[in-house]
C-alpha cells in the first residue's frame, strides 16, 4: 500500500519554518488547533516538529514572556524535546504504522528530502477500520461478533 493514498499534501498542513518567530508559532498552532507542528527550513526539508510542551517548557524556564517579546524570539532558540521521525515517500504501510505509533502524525520526504504532507495517525485509523470492516463482511463476521478481537485475529 502507498503511503501517498493517506498524505495531506503540504499545502493542506500548518507548518512554521525555521525563521519564524516564537509568536508565529504559538499564533499558527493555535489557529489550527494543533499541539505539534512540522518545522521546515526555507529550501522546504523537514528540520524537526514543534511541541506544545516545547513551548511551555521554553516559556517556562527561559522567558518572562509577553507576546510582544513573543516577536523577537526566533523559533531556533526553543529546545525540542524530540523530533517525529519522518518517512519517505517510498516506505510501506508498515514502516508508516510503526513510525505513528509514537507520533500524532508522520512527516512524508520527498526523494530530494523535502517535506511534502503527513499522514495522521487518524488517517491510518480509519484505514484499518475500513479493512477490517471489509475482512469481517468478506468472512460474513457479525459486527458484534467481530468487536470480539480474539474472534477477529482467527480469520
Amino acid at each position: 500500500m502507498n503511503v501517498l493514498f493517506y498524505l495531506t499534501p503540504k499545502c493542506e498542513c500548518a507548518y512554521i519554518y525555521d525563521d519564524d518567530t516564537l509568536r508565529q508559532a504559538l499564533e499558527k498552532m493555535e489557529h489550527r488547533k494543533y499541539s505539534a507542528i512540522p518545522m521546515l527550513n526555507e529550501q522546504g526539508q523537514y528540520v524537526g516538529t514543534l511541541t506544545e510542551g516545547d513551548l511551555l517548557w521554553n516559556i517556562k524556564n527561559k522567558y518572562n514572556l509577553d507576546l510582544r517579546e513573543a516577536e523577537r524570539i526566533p523559533i531556533t532558540n526553543i529546545d525540542r524535546r524530540r523530533d517525529y521521525i519522518p518517512i519517505s515517500v517510498r516506505a510501506d504501510m508498515e514502516d508508516l504504522v510503526r513510525v505513528a505509533l509514537n507520533q500524532n502524525f508522520v512527516p512524508v520526504l520527498d526523494d530530494e528530502d523535502k517535506f511534502i504532507g503527513i499522514v495522521t495517525r487518524k488517517d491510518i485509523m480509519k484505514f484499518f477500520y475500513n479493512y477490517f470492516n471489509k475482512l469481517c463482511k468478506t468472512n460474513n463476521i457479525d459486527s458484534q461478533e467481530a468487536m470480539n478481537l480474539e474472534e477477529a485475529f482467527k480469520l
